[in-house]
């Protein structure tokens, strides 16, 4: 795996390639408070087909801001620097939670780079989540006091919630390390993605749930695929929130499945 930036005024994004450069791209959102070694399995396991390229969202991993102006949802626009600049036109755009509201906000900023987008714990940008924001907006209030108290206290919380398998939150945790109080600057960017007019993205749509992730999660995902029977559903046994983490082989084969059937021979 190669480590890689692209260099802005004031930061940088950092993102890791693997896999022949040849072979169709797939870029990777992890999701809050995560970097990309969130992907560690599909990494090692996609590689030999695909051309793999996983983020560090802005103010994750080792894409720290300085600059007090620049916030989350510009990761997108990067990414697609990121994709040209790697020689693809176009990607399989696969996010999880907060990640999944990325790939859908740059699959809807740049529709000609997005083959498919995949969802996973996530839910849609578009139209009304008043029930979503509501629970999110209880976690919050959460994570204020954790955070102003604690880091260590906050990060072992979300961990908790995060991951179903024990070897995977302790994935998760080393992830959170490189989240700060100043991290939490990029965040207010969520707020930018979001859109109250419903739509449909035109591209293919999987979304996939853990079946231990949260009950209005889970609700959530099956509810959206039934208003939008077009879409595919893929439930994950033995996994929790970040269900490409926890059951890797059963996520990559509902990836490499949908990729197969909702795209021709050359997109794939």
């Amino acid at each position: 795996m190669e480590e890689k930036q692209l260099s802005k005024n004031g930061y940088s994004l950092f993102y890791y390639t693997q896999g022949n450069p040849a072979n169709p791209a797939v870029l990777f959102f992890h999701p809050a408070f995560g970097d990309n070694t969130c992907f560690h399995h599909q990494m090692e396991t996609l590689a030999a087909e695909y051309y793999l390229i996983s983020l560090d969202m802005l103010g994750h991993g080792k894409s720290q801001v300085t600059a007090g102006d620049v916030t989350i949802e510009e990761t997108a626009h990067l990414a697609a620097e990121i994709l040209q600049r790697e020689g693809h036109s176009s990607a399989h755009l696969v996010g999880v939670s907060l990640g999944s509201l990325m790939a859908q906000y740059m699959a809807e900023q740049f529709p000609h780079l997005a083959k498919t987008v995949t969802v996973t714990g996530g839910y849609s940008i578009f139209g009304d989540n008043s029930a979503i924001a509501k629970a999110q907006g209880g976690e919050m209030f959460k994570w204020f006091w954790m955070v102003l108290f604690s880091m260590e206290k906050f990060r072992r919380y979300v961990v908790s919630s995060t991951n179903f398998v024990e070897a995977e939150r302790q994935v998760f945790y080393r992830a959170t390390q490189r989240f700060t109080r100043s991290s939490f600057r990029v965040m207010p960017g969520m707020q930018k993605m979001m859109q109250k007019t419903e739509k449909n993205l035109p591209q293919p749509l999987l979304i996939v749930v853990g079946e231990h992730d949260l009950p209005i999660v889970y609700q959530n995902a099956q509810n959206w695929h039934a208003k939008q029977p077009q879409t595919h559903l893929s439930i994950i046994p033995q996994a929790g929130h970040c269900a490409n983490m926890d059951n890797p082989q059963a996520f990559n084969q509902a990836l490499k499945s949908f990729w197969m059937n909702s795209c021709p021979p050359e997109m794939r």
